[in-house]
Order: C-alpha cells, then sequence, then structure tokens
C-alpha cells in the first residue's frame, strides 16, 4: 500500500454520496475503484455526474464498469460484489445511516478499514456493536465528523483555551434545508441528523466529556418535517461547563452557518465564533479572519482516515471515540421525550445491556462480554 494511492471503494450513491464522489475523485492518494448502492442505476448515474463518460465492461453479477481518466469505477448493487470484483484497501460508507452497521460489519469482517459517515448508527447500542466488531476484527472504523475539520474551530479552541474553564459554551443554529428523503420522515431530524455536528465539536473545544442533559424539542406548525425540527439542549460538562445548543431546521430566513454560532464565557472573558472564518476575543480585542485548512470538512476526515490506514495512528473519530458524541444525541432525544434530566454515564451502560441483547456475530459478542461494562471501551 504504501507509495501507492488508497484504493477504495464507496458504498451509497444518494446526495451525500456524490459530495463523496467528488472528494474521492480530487484526492491525491486515493483511487476509486467501486461504487455500491441497491439502485445499480443511481450508481452509475453518480459515478457519470462526477467522473463523465468513458469505457464500460462489466466484472459479472449484477455490476458494470465506467472509465474515467484511464481508470476505471466497477458499480454494483451490493458491498459484497464490490470486496470481490475490487478488493479494496478501505470501504466509505455514505449510505443511511440505518444502513450503516450491516456495511460497515461486512467490510471490517473482509479485513477492510472504513470510514463511515455519521452518526455511526441509529441507536448506542447498535454503534457499541460496531466498536465491539473493529476491535474483534482488528480493523479500523473511523466515523466523519467533518465539522471538526476547520481551520477557524482549531482557531476559536485555541481562543477558549485562553479564557480559563467556560462557564458557558452556546451554540446558535437555525437553517431552513429542504432536502426530502429520509430526514423529512426522521423522528428527531435536527437532534440526529445535525446537532452532533456541533455536540461533537462541543466535547472537542472543551476538553470534556459530558455528565448530564436536559433537552425540549417541538415541531412547529409550519415544519415539512414528520419529527421534531426544533431543539433546545442544555449539557452539564465534567469540568462543571454548561453546553447550551438551540436550534431549528425550518427557521426561514437569516441563516447561521452550517456550523452555527458560538460564544464561549470564562473568567477571562469572551470568545465567538461565526461558524465561517471570523473568531473573536475579549481578550486582547481579537478579530481575526481565519484562512482555510489545505482540507477542511469530509476532505479533512478523508485525510486523517488515509493516514490512520498508512501508520496505524488512532484518528480522533475511531468509533470508541466517537460513542460518547452518539451518547450526547441520544441522551438528548430520550430528555426530550421524557421530559427528565438523562445521565450520560447511566444511558452507556442500558445501552451496553441493550448491545447484548442483539442478534450479533460470535466473536462480536465476546468481545463485547469482555469489556463488562460499557465504561471499560470508554476509558
Amino acid at each position: 500500500m504504501s507509495g501507492r494511492p488508497l484504493r477504495v471503494v464507496q458504498v451509497g450513491a444518494g446526495s451525500m454520496g456524490v459530495a463523496w464522489l467528488r472528494t474521492l475523485g480530487a484526492a491525491e492518494d486515493v483511487e476509486l475503484v467501486g461504487v455500491a448502492d441497491l439502485d445499480v442505476a443511481r450508481a452509475e448515474a453518480a459515478v457519470l455526474e462526477v467522473f463523465g463518460s468513458g469505457g464500460s465492461g462489466g466484472f459479472g453479477g449484477s455490476g458494470s464498469s465506467a472509465g474515467f481518466g484511464g481508470g476505471s469505477i466497477a458499480v454494483a448493487g451490493s458491498l459484497g460484489e464490490l470486496l470481490v470484483a475490487t478488493r479494496p484497501d478501505a470501504v466509505v460508507n455514505v449510505t443511511v445511516p440505518a444502513a450503516h452497521s450491516a456495511v460497515n460489519i461486512e467490510a471490517l469482517f473482509a479485513g477492510v478499514p472504513v470510514l463511515c459517515e455519521k452518526p455511526a448508527a441509529p441507536t448506542l447500542a447498535e454503534a457499541l456493536v460496531q466498536a465491539a466488531a473493529a476491535e474483534a476484527t482488528g480493523r479500523l472504523l473511523m466515523i466523519s465528523q467533518s465539522r471538526r475539520y476547520f481551520a477557524a474551530l482549531a482557531a476559536f479552541r485555541e481562543r477558549i483555551a485562553g479564557l480559563g474553564t467556560p462557564g458557558l459554551l452556546t451554540t446558535d443554529f437555525f437553517r431552513a434545508p429542504h432536502f426530502g428523503g429520509f430526514r423529512d420522515e426522521m423522528p428527531q431530524p435536527l437532534l440526529v441528523d445535525m446537532a452532533i455536528h456541533a455536540f461533537d465539536a462541543a466535547r472537542h473545544l472543551l476538553g470534556e466529556e459530558p455528565v448530564s442533559v436536559v433537552c425540549e424539542s417541538w415541531n412547529p406548525a409550519w415544519s415539512w418535517y414528520r419529527g421534531d425540527a426544533c431543539a433546545t439542549a442544555t449539557f452539564l460538562f465534567s469540568g462543571g461547563t454548561r453546553y447550551v445548543f438551540t436550534g431549528s431546521w425550518c427557521a426561514e430566513g437569516r441563516d447561521t452557518s452550517w456550523n452555527g454560532e458560538w460564544r464561549a464565557v470564562g473568567a477571562g472573558g469572551t470568545a465567538t465564533w461565526d461558524g465561517e472564518r471570523c473568531v473573536t476575543s475579549s481578550v486582547g480585542g481579537l478579530v481575526e479572519e481565519v484562512a482555510p485548512a489545505v482540507h477542511e470538512q469530509i476532505a479533512g476526515a478523508l485525510a486523517e482516515f488515509v493516514a490512520a490506514v498508512r501508520t496505524g495512528a488512532e484518528p480522533d473519530g475511531a468509533i470508541k471515540g466517537n460513542l460518547r458524541s452518539l451518547a450526547m444525541v441520544e441522551a438528548a432525544v430520550r430528555s426530550a421525550e421524557t421530559g427528565e434530566r438523562v445521565g450520560i454515564g447511566a444511558l452507556l451502560e442500558r445501552a451496553y445491556e441493550e448491545a447484548l441483547a442483539l442478534p450479533v456475530r460470535d466473536e462480536v459478542r465476546e468481545r463485547l462480554k469482555s469489556w463488562g461494562a460499557a465504561a471499560t471501551v470508554l476509558g
């Protein structure tokens, strides 16, 4: 593998899948060799949209092969077909969240590391199963928390450190995307599909872990989502900081950044980030426009994944490290449903018991049992 591009297959060819295809195609150290989707025609159309037309030829099964730039991309209806046809070095999983576990576990047990779109799974129990599968196979499963990869976020983190331990960190998020598809039908589209980015970033910014949450969610009369498109969640973190997320996915007009707008308040003053390039701090009256990094968003996640596969280093997004971000989501949803404060530790232990009750491979069950408790794998 050293000295040559990482040969990658992608599973999932929806709208996010097209964005990933463009990112993979632009990466110099990656060679896209296959795309799988249950809708083979959609996969073929996505490859054509991104890479243009070229030669064609079958590799057997239900797939085909589309040429581009002197190479070819195999197209199939399943990951299994591509694993046999292309023998890839890695898998990028861009399927819907409900399909993440099946695809990830299939790849891991085929000996192939995986970079998976967030969230790892619809439930924390399923994510714990995936963490156990990664351990059992000795293969990397990394979750792409793509919004960690902003130079401005790193600058904001530095400014927060200059305030002392913050008493308050806030995110305001207001947008009105008309996605269509699975998000419109989710019970908690804002919390499950979007807020995880902010929750994960809060962990990263504070360098602390969440202890508990109180959350309220609701769906305005004008919302086009079936589930709750608005929420306010207040987390208590281990260092005493309160983190407050307030957001809406049906707020027409005056959009915030996709990263939201952030404020941190500590004994030393206040720092802000507009979610784009502007970071400020009352310490020294700092106002800075931060230039973008070479690799940001999903390109940043891909770069870290490739480096981890090549070197064996554990990336920030490794499944075990990502579990508490998903736990924040599940805890917020449970609090919204019950009206009660939810403890993260107790939630993780319940999820661990649920994971043990799921139908899983023997190797995964034995790995789960070896932990004894969820806290063991989380450290």
